[in-house]
Protein backbone atom coordinates (compact mmCIF):
# COMPACT_ATOMS: atom_id res chain seq x y z
CA UNK A 1 0.00 0.00 0.00
CA UNK A 2 1.21 3.42 -0.90
CA UNK A 3 2.60 6.01 1.91
CA UNK A 4 0.25 8.72 0.64
CA UNK A 5 1.61 11.27 3.00
CA UNK A 6 4.89 10.59 1.18
CA UNK A 7 3.32 10.77 -2.22
CA UNK A 8 2.01 14.35 -1.02
CA UNK A 9 5.36 15.33 -0.29
CA UNK A 10 6.92 13.95 -3.78
CA UNK A 11 4.21 15.06 -6.30
CA UNK A 12 3.57 18.85 -4.83
CA UNK A 13 0.21 17.93 -3.83
CA UNK A 14 0.73 19.11 -0.49
CA UNK A 15 -0.89 22.71 -2.06
CA UNK A 16 -3.90 21.17 -2.93
CA UNK A 17 -5.73 20.79 0.49
CA UNK A 18 -6.76 24.87 0.18
CA UNK A 19 -8.37 24.24 -3.75
CA UNK A 20 -10.60 21.13 -3.01
CA UNK A 21 -13.09 20.08 -0.85
CA UNK A 22 -12.02 17.92 1.47
CA UNK A 23 -13.80 14.90 0.36
CA UNK A 24 -12.72 14.86 -3.24
CA UNK A 25 -8.77 15.95 -1.96
CA UNK A 26 -8.94 12.26 -0.15
CA UNK A 27 -9.64 10.36 -2.81
CA UNK A 28 -6.83 11.86 -5.14
CA UNK A 29 -4.53 11.31 -2.24
CA UNK A 30 -5.75 7.55 -1.82
CA UNK A 31 -5.23 6.35 -4.95
CA UNK A 32 -2.71 8.75 -7.41
CA UNK A 33 -2.90 6.45 -10.12
CA UNK A 34 -6.35 7.78 -11.02
CA UNK A 35 -6.56 11.59 -12.15
CA UNK A 36 -10.10 12.05 -10.60
CA UNK A 37 -12.23 13.30 -9.38
CA UNK A 38 -13.28 16.42 -11.02
CA UNK A 39 -14.36 16.12 -14.31
CA UNK A 40 -14.84 19.26 -16.34
CA UNK A 41 -10.84 20.32 -17.06
CA UNK A 42 -7.85 19.20 -18.39
CA UNK A 43 -7.85 15.62 -19.52
CA UNK A 44 -10.80 15.35 -17.49
CA UNK A 45 -12.86 17.53 -19.94
CA UNK A 46 -14.59 15.37 -21.74
CA UNK A 47 -15.43 12.92 -18.37
CA UNK A 48 -18.98 12.91 -16.82
CA UNK A 49 -18.99 13.98 -13.40
CA UNK A 50 -18.65 11.58 -10.91
CA UNK A 51 -22.07 9.80 -9.57
CA UNK A 52 -21.07 7.17 -7.81
CA UNK A 53 -18.06 7.12 -5.77
CA UNK A 54 -16.96 3.49 -4.53
CA UNK A 55 -13.27 5.53 -3.08
CA UNK A 56 -14.58 7.28 -0.39
CA UNK A 57 -17.08 7.03 2.90
CA UNK A 58 -19.52 9.81 0.96
CA UNK A 59 -20.11 11.06 -2.06
CA UNK A 60 -17.88 14.12 -3.67
CA UNK A 61 -18.88 17.30 -4.77
CA UNK A 62 -16.63 19.81 -6.88
CA UNK A 63 -16.80 23.72 -5.46
CA UNK A 64 -19.31 24.02 -8.11
CA UNK A 65 -21.96 21.19 -7.21
CA UNK A 66 -21.26 22.24 -3.41
CA UNK A 67 -22.10 26.06 -4.05
CA UNK A 68 -25.05 24.75 -6.05
CA UNK A 69 -26.39 22.42 -3.29
CA UNK A 70 -26.06 25.09 -0.60
CA UNK A 71 -28.23 27.32 -2.98
CA UNK A 72 -31.30 24.47 -3.59
CA UNK A 73 -31.17 24.10 0.61
CA UNK A 74 -31.44 28.06 1.54
CA UNK A 75 -34.20 28.19 -1.92
CA UNK A 76 -36.12 25.11 0.23
CA UNK A 77 -35.71 26.97 3.47
CA UNK A 78 -33.91 30.03 3.90
CA UNK A 79 -30.15 29.38 6.01
CA UNK A 80 -30.10 31.11 9.03
CA UNK A 81 -25.93 32.17 9.52
CA UNK A 82 -24.48 31.53 13.20
CA UNK A 83 -22.48 33.95 14.71
CA UNK A 84 -19.12 32.41 16.35
CA UNK A 85 -21.09 28.77 16.21
CA UNK A 86 -23.67 30.21 18.10
CA UNK A 87 -27.76 30.24 16.69
CA UNK A 88 -28.09 29.92 13.45
CA UNK A 89 -28.65 26.67 11.30
CA UNK A 90 -25.51 25.57 13.55
CA UNK A 91 -27.60 25.54 16.72
CA UNK A 92 -30.25 23.59 15.03
CA UNK A 93 -27.69 20.69 13.73
CA UNK A 94 -26.38 20.43 17.63
CA UNK A 95 -30.10 19.73 18.18
CA UNK A 96 -30.34 17.46 16.14
CA UNK A 97 -27.23 15.43 17.39
CA UNK A 98 -28.72 15.73 20.76
CA UNK A 99 -31.91 14.17 19.46
CA UNK A 100 -29.62 11.33 17.74
CA UNK A 101 -27.14 10.58 20.79
CA UNK A 102 -29.61 11.48 23.85
CA UNK A 103 -26.77 13.16 25.06
CA UNK A 104 -27.55 16.34 26.93
CA UNK A 105 -25.65 18.50 25.33
CA UNK A 106 -23.78 18.92 21.40
CA UNK A 107 -21.36 21.60 20.08
CA UNK A 108 -20.32 21.98 16.78
CA UNK A 109 -16.26 22.18 16.42
CA UNK A 110 -13.82 22.82 12.85
CA UNK A 111 -12.31 19.72 12.84
CA UNK A 112 -12.78 16.13 14.37
CA UNK A 113 -9.00 16.09 15.43
CA UNK A 114 -9.67 19.01 17.81
CA UNK A 115 -13.22 16.93 19.15
CA UNK A 116 -11.16 14.10 20.37
CA UNK A 117 -8.53 15.81 21.71
CA UNK A 118 -10.64 18.79 23.62
CA UNK A 119 -12.76 15.65 24.66
CA UNK A 120 -10.37 13.02 25.91
CA UNK A 121 -8.30 16.13 27.58
CA UNK A 122 -10.89 17.28 29.64
CA UNK A 123 -11.99 14.06 30.69
CA UNK A 124 -8.50 13.31 31.98
CA UNK A 125 -8.22 16.59 33.98
CA UNK A 126 -7.61 14.43 36.53
CA UNK A 127 -4.86 12.11 35.36
CA UNK A 128 -2.80 11.51 32.29
CA UNK A 129 -2.97 8.18 31.14
CA UNK A 130 -5.46 7.72 28.33
CA UNK A 131 -5.52 3.91 26.99
CA UNK A 132 -6.30 3.43 23.59
CA UNK A 133 -6.16 1.23 20.49
CA UNK A 134 -2.59 1.27 18.69
CA UNK A 135 -4.57 1.58 15.47
CA UNK A 136 -6.78 4.50 16.90
CA UNK A 137 -6.39 7.40 15.08
CA UNK A 138 -5.87 9.56 17.78
CA UNK A 139 -2.70 7.47 18.59
CA UNK A 140 -1.78 7.37 14.66
CA UNK A 141 -2.72 9.89 12.90
CA UNK A 142 -3.31 13.06 15.38
CA UNK A 143 0.65 14.25 15.79
CA UNK A 144 0.70 13.11 19.33
CA UNK A 145 -1.90 16.24 20.13
CA UNK A 146 -2.34 14.41 23.31
CA UNK A 147 1.23 14.21 24.42
CA UNK A 148 2.77 17.29 22.95
CA UNK A 149 -0.35 20.09 23.20
CA UNK A 150 -2.06 18.33 26.34
CA UNK A 151 0.39 16.44 28.49
CA UNK A 152 -1.05 13.35 28.25
CA UNK A 153 0.82 9.82 28.02
CA UNK A 154 -1.39 7.75 24.98
CA UNK A 155 -1.56 3.99 25.94
CA UNK A 156 -1.44 2.08 22.96
CA UNK A 157 -3.41 -1.71 23.19
CA UNK A 158 -4.16 -4.24 20.67
CA UNK A 159 -1.48 -3.78 18.43
CA UNK A 160 -2.57 -4.09 14.50
CA UNK A 161 -6.08 -5.15 15.53
CA UNK A 162 -9.09 -3.29 15.47
CA UNK A 163 -9.86 -3.00 19.48
CA UNK A 164 -9.18 -4.78 22.58
CA UNK A 165 -11.46 -6.41 25.03
CA UNK A 166 -12.69 -5.74 28.51
CA UNK A 167 -10.47 -8.13 30.24
CA UNK A 168 -7.41 -6.93 28.36
CA UNK A 169 -7.98 -2.94 29.10
CA UNK A 170 -8.36 -4.53 32.81
CA UNK A 171 -5.37 -5.95 32.54
CA UNK A 172 -3.95 -2.94 31.12
CA UNK A 173 -5.29 -0.62 33.80
CA UNK A 174 -3.93 -2.92 36.62
CA UNK A 175 -0.15 -3.17 35.44
CA UNK A 176 -0.04 0.68 34.17
CA UNK A 177 -1.90 2.34 36.90
CA UNK A 178 -1.64 -0.17 40.05
CA UNK A 179 2.31 -1.48 39.19
CA UNK A 180 4.08 2.13 39.23
CA UNK A 181 5.23 3.58 42.48
CA UNK A 182 4.22 7.41 41.61
CA UNK A 183 0.63 7.27 40.98
CA UNK A 184 -0.91 9.73 38.05
CA UNK A 185 -4.63 10.67 39.36
CA UNK A 186 -7.37 8.72 36.95
CA UNK A 187 -7.18 6.58 33.90
CA UNK A 188 -9.26 7.54 30.81
CA UNK A 189 -10.13 5.32 28.35
CA UNK A 190 -10.43 6.52 24.44
CA UNK A 191 -12.00 4.34 21.62
CA UNK A 192 -12.82 4.60 17.73
CA UNK A 193 -15.10 2.42 16.28
CA UNK A 194 -15.42 1.51 13.33
CA UNK A 195 -11.70 1.83 12.92
CA UNK A 196 -10.71 2.67 9.51
CA UNK A 197 -6.79 1.45 10.09
CA UNK A 198 -8.24 -1.79 10.08
CA UNK A 199 -10.60 -1.84 7.02
CA UNK A 200 -13.77 -0.60 8.77
CA UNK A 201 -13.41 -3.42 11.13
CA UNK A 202 -15.87 -2.79 13.99
CA UNK A 203 -15.78 -3.71 17.82
CA UNK A 204 -18.36 -6.10 18.60
CA UNK A 205 -21.55 -4.19 20.78
CA UNK A 206 -21.43 -6.83 23.18
CA UNK A 207 -17.45 -6.01 23.74
CA UNK A 208 -18.13 -2.44 23.90
CA UNK A 209 -20.92 -3.32 26.94
CA UNK A 210 -18.50 -5.14 28.56
CA UNK A 211 -16.08 -1.98 28.49
CA UNK A 212 -18.63 0.44 29.44
CA UNK A 213 -19.51 -1.75 32.23
CA UNK A 214 -16.06 -2.18 33.65
CA UNK A 215 -15.32 1.30 33.12
CA UNK A 216 -18.06 2.80 34.94
CA UNK A 217 -17.22 0.02 37.40
CA UNK A 218 -14.10 2.19 38.25
CA UNK A 219 -15.09 5.62 37.43
CA UNK A 220 -13.12 5.44 34.49
CA UNK A 221 -14.23 8.30 31.48
CA UNK A 222 -14.68 7.10 28.29
CA UNK A 223 -14.37 8.66 25.00
CA UNK A 224 -15.70 7.50 21.56
CA UNK A 225 -14.24 8.74 18.22
CA UNK A 226 -17.39 7.95 16.19
CA UNK A 227 -16.60 10.00 13.27
CA UNK A 228 -17.75 7.12 11.28
CA UNK A 229 -20.53 6.03 13.81
CA UNK A 230 -23.02 6.04 11.16
CA UNK A 231 -21.14 3.50 8.72
CA UNK A 232 -20.46 1.47 11.83
CA UNK A 233 -24.81 2.05 13.30
CA UNK A 234 -25.79 0.65 9.38
CA UNK A 235 -23.77 -2.12 9.28
CA UNK A 236 -24.01 -3.45 12.98
CA UNK A 237 -27.89 -2.56 13.19
CA UNK A 238 -26.69 -1.01 16.63
CA UNK A 239 -28.58 2.86 17.19
CA UNK A 240 -26.13 5.70 17.60
CA UNK A 241 -27.84 5.93 21.23
CA UNK A 242 -27.22 3.00 21.83
CA UNK A 243 -23.74 3.41 21.11
CA UNK A 244 -23.48 6.88 22.45
CA UNK A 245 -25.12 5.28 25.62
CA UNK A 246 -21.78 3.74 27.17
CA UNK A 247 -19.99 6.60 26.25
CA UNK A 248 -19.31 9.61 28.49
CA UNK A 249 -18.19 12.02 25.50
CA UNK A 250 -18.88 10.97 21.37
CA UNK A 251 -17.34 12.49 18.30
CA UNK A 252 -19.04 12.52 15.10
CA UNK A 253 -17.76 13.59 11.94
CA UNK A 254 -19.89 15.91 9.27
CA UNK A 255 -17.75 15.80 6.12
CA UNK A 256 -17.04 11.94 5.72
CA UNK A 257 -20.44 11.46 4.36
CA UNK A 258 -22.73 14.05 5.47
CA UNK A 259 -21.28 16.75 2.47
CA UNK A 260 -19.66 19.06 4.19
CA UNK A 261 -16.60 20.73 3.62
CA UNK A 262 -15.58 19.99 7.52
CA UNK A 263 -16.09 20.64 10.66
CA UNK A 264 -17.05 17.80 13.81
CA UNK A 265 -19.56 17.49 16.36
CA UNK A 266 -18.63 16.26 20.02
CA UNK A 267 -21.72 15.46 22.24
CA UNK A 268 -21.45 14.91 26.14
CA UNK A 269 -23.10 16.07 29.59
CA UNK A 270 -23.72 19.88 30.03
CA UNK A 271 -21.18 20.59 32.54
CA UNK A 272 -18.26 19.22 29.71
CA UNK A 273 -19.22 20.93 27.01
CA UNK A 274 -19.60 24.14 28.37
CA UNK A 275 -16.33 23.91 28.53
CA UNK A 276 -15.16 23.77 24.84
CA UNK A 277 -16.32 27.17 23.66
CA UNK A 278 -13.08 28.60 25.75
CA UNK A 279 -10.84 25.49 24.79
CA UNK A 280 -11.51 25.89 21.16
CA UNK A 281 -10.83 29.76 21.38
CA UNK A 282 -7.74 29.05 23.24
CA UNK A 283 -6.48 26.93 20.52
CA UNK A 284 -7.37 28.57 17.70
CA UNK A 285 -10.43 27.07 16.36
CA UNK A 286 -13.07 29.69 16.64
CA UNK A 287 -14.65 30.50 13.52
CA UNK A 288 -16.80 33.69 12.78
CA UNK A 289 -19.14 31.54 11.08
CA UNK A 290 -19.94 27.68 9.72
CA UNK A 291 -23.17 27.50 8.09
CA UNK A 292 -22.20 26.45 5.03
CA UNK A 293 -21.07 23.04 6.59
CA UNK A 294 -23.88 23.21 9.27
CA UNK A 295 -26.20 23.84 6.26
CA UNK A 296 -25.04 20.60 4.15
CA UNK A 297 -24.21 18.52 7.15
CA UNK A 298 -28.08 18.84 7.85
CA UNK A 299 -29.37 18.80 5.03
CA UNK A 300 -27.68 15.24 4.22
CA UNK A 301 -28.68 14.15 8.10
CA UNK A 302 -32.61 14.20 6.98
CA UNK A 303 -33.11 10.83 6.29
CA UNK A 304 -29.68 9.49 6.07
CA UNK A 305 -30.05 6.15 8.23
CA UNK A 306 -32.98 4.68 5.52
CA UNK A 307 -30.60 6.03 3.04
CA UNK A 308 -27.73 3.99 3.91
CA UNK A 309 -29.55 0.98 4.53
CA UNK A 310 -30.77 0.87 1.41
CA UNK A 311 -27.58 1.19 0.04
CA UNK A 312 -26.20 -1.66 1.96
CA UNK A 313 -28.39 -3.51 0.70
CA UNK A 314 -28.26 -2.54 -2.82
CA UNK A 315 -24.21 -3.01 -2.55
CA UNK A 316 -24.82 -6.58 -1.48
CA UNK A 317 -26.95 -7.52 -4.52
CA UNK A 318 -24.27 -5.85 -6.58
CA UNK A 319 -21.28 -7.91 -5.06
CA UNK A 320 -23.12 -11.16 -5.11
CA UNK A 321 -23.88 -10.66 -8.82
CA UNK A 322 -19.95 -9.46 -9.60
CA UNK A 323 -19.12 -12.37 -7.89
CA UNK A 324 -20.90 -14.38 -10.45
CA UNK A 325 -18.14 -13.08 -12.58
CA UNK A 326 -14.98 -15.16 -13.11
CA UNK A 327 -12.39 -12.10 -13.16
CA UNK A 328 -13.51 -10.95 -9.64
CA UNK A 329 -14.17 -11.18 -6.36
CA UNK A 330 -15.16 -9.04 -3.28
CA UNK A 331 -14.90 -10.09 0.57
CA UNK A 332 -16.98 -8.58 3.37
CA UNK A 333 -14.62 -8.24 6.57
CA UNK A 334 -15.74 -9.95 9.90
CA UNK A 335 -17.40 -7.40 11.68
CA UNK A 336 -16.77 -4.62 9.27
CA UNK A 337 -18.71 -1.73 8.23
CA UNK A 338 -18.43 0.01 4.32
CA UNK A 339 -15.28 -1.45 3.05
CA UNK A 340 -14.50 -4.47 1.50
CA UNK A 341 -11.65 -6.09 -0.52
CA UNK A 342 -11.85 -7.96 -3.57
CA UNK A 343 -9.01 -9.54 -6.30
CA UNK A 344 -9.35 -9.53 -9.98
CA UNK A 345 -7.70 -12.36 -11.94
CA UNK A 346 -3.79 -11.64 -13.35
CA UNK A 347 -5.05 -10.77 -16.75
CA UNK A 348 -7.40 -7.87 -15.46
CA UNK A 349 -5.67 -3.92 -15.09
CA UNK A 350 -7.24 -2.64 -12.23
CA UNK A 351 -5.94 0.88 -13.53
CA UNK A 352 -7.79 -0.21 -17.13
CA UNK A 353 -11.05 -1.27 -14.98
CA UNK A 354 -11.03 2.30 -12.57
CA UNK A 355 -10.42 4.18 -16.56
CA UNK A 356 -13.23 2.13 -17.88
CA UNK A 357 -15.24 2.65 -15.20
CA UNK A 358 -14.49 6.59 -14.77
CA UNK A 359 -15.99 7.04 -18.23
CA UNK A 360 -19.37 5.91 -16.91
CA UNK A 361 -19.29 7.98 -14.12
CA UNK A 362 -17.85 5.90 -11.44
CA UNK A 363 -15.22 6.43 -9.45
CA UNK A 364 -13.06 2.87 -8.69
CA UNK A 365 -9.69 2.46 -7.38
CA UNK A 366 -7.92 -0.68 -7.07
CA UNK A 367 -6.27 1.57 -4.11
CA UNK A 368 -3.81 -1.28 -3.39
CA UNK A 369 -1.24 -2.95 -5.48
CA UNK A 370 -2.16 -4.73 -8.80
CA UNK A 371 -4.93 -7.15 -8.60
CA UNK A 372 -6.03 -5.98 -5.52
CA UNK A 373 -9.05 -3.97 -5.07
CA UNK A 374 -10.84 -2.13 -1.42
CA UNK A 375 -14.23 -0.69 -2.38
CA UNK A 376 -16.35 1.71 -0.14
CA UNK A 377 -19.90 1.33 0.11
CA UNK A 378 -21.90 5.01 0.22
CA UNK A 379 -25.01 6.38 -1.12
CA UNK A 380 -24.21 7.20 -4.20
CA UNK A 381 -24.75 3.76 -4.70
CA UNK A 382 -28.15 4.71 -4.90
CA UNK A 383 -27.71 6.79 -8.33
CA UNK A 384 -27.45 4.39 -10.98
CA UNK A 385 -29.16 1.10 -11.66
CA UNK A 386 -27.40 -2.60 -10.82
CA UNK A 387 -27.87 -3.40 -13.94
CA UNK A 388 -25.87 -0.41 -15.23
CA UNK A 389 -23.21 -0.76 -12.67
CA UNK A 390 -22.67 -4.28 -13.65
CA UNK A 391 -22.33 -3.51 -17.46
CA UNK A 392 -19.73 -0.91 -16.86
CA UNK A 393 -17.90 -3.50 -14.61
CA UNK A 394 -17.89 -6.61 -17.21
CA UNK A 395 -16.63 -4.09 -19.79
CA UNK A 396 -13.76 -2.70 -17.69
CA UNK A 397 -13.07 -6.50 -16.49
CA UNK A 398 -12.82 -8.19 -20.40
Amino acid sequence: MRDRRSFIRKSGLALLPGLLPMAGFTSIIRDPDISVPLAGTGKNADLPPVTVNFVSDGEILSPSQQIAKLSEIDKKSAISADSYNEGGVVAALEKEFEKITGKPKAIYLPTGTMANQLAIAALSANGSKIFVQETSHVFRDEADAAQTVHGKRLIPLAKGKTGFTAEELAEAVEYYYNGEVFKTGDVTVSIENPVRRTDGGQIPFEELKKISAYCRSKNIKLHLDGARLFLASGYSGVSIKEYATLFDTVYISLYKYFGAAGGAILCGDNDLIAKMPHLVKVFGGTMYQSWPQAAMALNTLNGFEARFKASIQKADKLFTELNKLPQIKINPHPNGSNLFTGTVTEKVSTRKLSETLRKYGVLFSGFMREGKLRIAVNESILKISNEDLLKAFAEGLS
